[in-house]
């Protein structure tokens, strides 16, 4: 009870005292600072900004230095006050309790707040890729870094699941195509992986990689011609069940705790359905070798991709 009554109160009674934001100030700037440090999360970053500018996908969730200085105890109450609602909210309770008690404690904590709609500004799709998102960026690390990215299926399109698997079978280990053509046989990368994140609007899979600078137009043209393979002769069964089992793996990890469980939950009731969730497995396990290449087919495009490349700064290029 404690805990759901200490949530709603966190929810609607935040008092911003004058003080604290000034401190918590500091506390983002220093976040920022280590993102910005950190090559392999700047280029995420960075990859995401190109990628999907101007749409909001594509800004930073920390904000902008300037956007944070001018920020007001004032403005920051008042964007509480409109999204703060109810309508915003989910409750998610894992662990040994009945459904009836978190119900009527919910009930009895949150009940009581404010009513109020959801208010959200109508945001479309994000825009196409093409050559014109291309960005260098001068680094001091030793190393360059490259980032490739495409537009691909966003929650509820049932595309997401074969674009899973494709990227489980492009990047996510050492046997990955990408790891075995790139790395392996053409040594030409240090590490190399593919994501994928699919939001409500838009999705977005990403290829990065840490290598010599004097390798990244070869780098980039040898992962291209790995996924003009796929496109042109598919998969085959065995990396099917590879990544399959990957993802299966991954997906035990992520709720093996009451904590991750919730977690799950949650981000699935608000960013997707608890439905699709329930079944994200079962149909990632009907998809076939000819779907993962058509989904190939769809979205990876030569061109349709954003690119950022960190280039040491003074060096070889």
């Amino acid at each position: 009870r404690e805990g759901i009554e200490l949530l709603a109160d966190i929810a609607v009674n935040a008092s911003f005292v004058p003080d604290e934001l000034q401190s918590e100030k500091k506390v983002v700037f220093e976040e920022m600072n280590l993102v910005e440090d950190d090559p392999e999360k700047f280029l995420g970053r960075r990859l995401s900004e190109v990628a999907y500018t101007p749409h909001p996908y594509g800004r930073p969730i920390l904000g902008t230095r300037p956007l944070i200085q001018a920020l007001t105890r004032e403005r920051l109450e008042r964007y509480y006050k409109k999204h703060y609602v109810p309508g915003n909210m989910v409750l998610v309770v894992v662990g040994a309790v009945k459904p009836a008690d978190v119900r009527r404690l919910a009930d009895a904590a949150f009940g009581r707040l404010r009513s109020g709609s959801p208010q959200r500004s109508p945001v479309g799709a994000p825009p196409a890729l093409g050559r014109g998102r291309r960005v260098d960026v001068d680094r001091s690390e030793a190393q360059a870094y490259l980032g490739l990215a495409w537009a691909a299926a966003p929650t509820g399109n049932p595309d997401i699941y074969a674009v899973d698997l494709l990227t489980y079978i492009l990047g996510d280990s050492p046997s990955s195509r990408l790891n075995q053509v790139v790395r392996e046989r053409e040594r030409l990368v240090s590490t190399i992986e593919a994501s994928y994140i699919a939001s409500e609007k838009g999705g977005l899979v990403a290829i990065t990689a840490r290598l010599d600078a004097a390798n990244l137009g070869r780098a980039e043209a040898t992962v291209l011609d790995v996924i003009r393979r796929v496109r042109a002769e598919g998969v085959t069964e065995a990396e099917r069940q590879r990544a399959l089992i990957t993802a299966e793996a991954l997906y035990a990890f992520d709720i093996e705790t009451a904590e991750g469980l919730a977690r799950t939950y949650g981000q699935a009731e608000t960013t997707w359905t608890l439905d699709d969730e329930l079944a994200y497995l079962s149909r990632l396990r009907r998809i076939t070798a000819a779907e993962i290449q058509a989904a190939a087919r769809k979205y990876f495009g030569d061109e349709s991709y954003a690119r950022v490349r960190f280039l040491p700064r003074g060096g070889a290029r």
